[in-house]
């Protein structure tokens, strides 16, 4: 199938090449899958079936002018070259018309690269019966998505790449009687029914310790451990202004004070970007390859930030294959040497947290993050756990709880992937460990 569909994309490519005009350039972009969804709610299935989607987004360029139309791909050629010529078309006709852009970036260059992953995944028949047995007696409500997922890319200067991966995400919740829940989440590319049953057993765990009355805790700083959920939350925000290079030079990232070095961080702390997992393809929206591994806070310090090719022609910066939006799209944080056998004794007493929720920047020049407790947080005394909690506000500086306050991380991470399926299922997540941090500030 893989093949097949590969084959109609250079198809698509060869026919466009074919009909550009000398003074044209195009770039040629693929979203696509074949994937089985099943929902489930109250341990039962919901809704179940099988998605065959595809797209194509042609950009046509001329004379430092550039539009895009996206139309479906199907992977018959018959179809797609059709519509492919027809956008080609209608493009021509609105190119001419629109303002000259400054910063467009052409086409250049040759490089070529193909990655395909093969997995190991449940056959669609036997979800059902692997899944539920699990947690029968349980109030279980989640999306289980998996199956093949490609991201293609090719231009007129001769670019061309081609990612293909088969990964299954599992993003569950399990609720008490009362409405309280433990949320989960499994991901991987090779079906493990033993890494499954070992989740679910800890969740369940979990649950059992909601069952008890809520503590309210007073509004103040305590110290708090942030589990790897919670963890890749809080890193989620670096993709809103966090280490963008076009929003250092604008003004609008919580690392302005970080770069020029009036603030900084744990010297414990160390997060890159990491493509040698195979989660994400490494080519971004122009073609450009991004590094293997590129370490962008270094022992606390600001070693690299995103930067893409725009970013780049504007501010006189060296890209190094970011995305559009400069988000972080394989991130991982370095482990530390807390044993997971030690969090809750070093811990001692304060608040232990699955998830946060709702995050947003309070106030973004001083790295100041607000949002809400979520799902399975607990009060702990004496390295132990005494009672769920009742939903608590945060607003904490990452200055402070990834500067001086950060007291440990674990050694052992998690896989934290990234479940939407907005319009298309996504790619990659970060891999986090916990974090223990004293006096994190909680508001109401």
């Amino acid at each position: 199938m893989i093949d097949r569909l590969e084959a109609s994309f250079d198809e698509v490519l060869v026919a466009l090449t074919q009909k550009l005009h000398i003074n044209e350039q195009f770039t040629l972009r693929l979203r696509g899958e074949v994937s089985q969804f099943t929902r489930f709610n109250h341990a039962k299935v919901r809704q179940t079936g099988i998605v065959r989607d595809g797209s194509l987004q042609l950009k046509l360029i001329c004379e430092q002018r550039s539009s895009s139309v996206e139309f479906p791909f199907t992977g018959e050629s018959e179809l797609d070259l059709p519509q492919a010529l027809a956008a080609l078309a209608a493009l021509r006709a609105e190119v001419p018309q629109l303002p000259v852009d400054p910063y467009l970036v052409l086409p250049t260059g040759n490089a070529t690269s193909h990655e395909v992953h093969a997995g190991a995944l449940l056959p669609d028949a036997q979800v059902v019966g692997s899944l539920l047995p699990v947690v029968n007696n349980l109030d279980f409500t989640g999306l289980y998505a998996a199956g093949t997922v490609l991201r293609g890319y090719a231009d007129s200067s001769g670019q061309k790449h081609w990612f293909a991966t088969e990964s299954y995400t599992l993003d569950y919740s399990l609720f008490t009687s009362t409405g309280q829940a433990v949320k989960g989440t499994l991901a991987g590319s090779h079906w493990d029914n033993t890494a499954y049953q070992a989740k679910i057993a800890e969740s369940k765990t979990q649950l059992a310790r909601l069952e008890q009355p809520l503590k309210t805790i007073e509004r103040g700083k305590y110290r708090t451990y942030l589990a790897p959920a919670a963890t890749a939350d809080l890193l989620s925000m670096l993709s809103w202004g966090g280490i963008s290079e076009a929003a250092l030079q604008q003004g609008r990232s919580c690392f302005g004070a970080l770069q020029r070095e009036e603030q900084y961080l744990s010297p414990q702390l160390t997060i890159s970007e990491n493509f040698q997992r195979g989660l994400v393809p490494r080519f971004n929206e122009l073609g450009e390859i991004a590094p293997a591994h590129l370490t962008l806070i270094d022992r606390g310090r600001l070693a690299n930030t995103l930067v893409n090719a725009r970013t780049a022609k504007e501010y006189q910066k060296p890209a190094n294959g970011a995305n559009r939006g400069e988000s972080l799209r394989s991130a991982e944080i370095a482990t530390g040497e807390l044993t997971p056998d030690r969090i809750l004794a070093t811990l001692d007493t304060g608040l232990y947290l699955s998830n946060l929720h709702y995050l947003n920047w309070s106030d973004r020049p001083t790295g100041r993050v607000t949002g809400m407790t979520r799902y399975a947080c607990f009060w702990v005394e004496g390295g132990e756990i005494v009672a769920p909690i009742a939903n608590l506000r945060f607003d904490e500086s990452l200055y402070r709880c990834w500067g001086d306050n950060l007291l440990a991380l674990t050694t052992n991470v998690e896989f934290i992937p990234d479940v939407d399926t907005y319009s298309n299922r996504q790619l990659g997540g970060s891999w986090v460990p916990g974090l223990l941090i004293e006096d994190f500030t909680y508001t109401l």
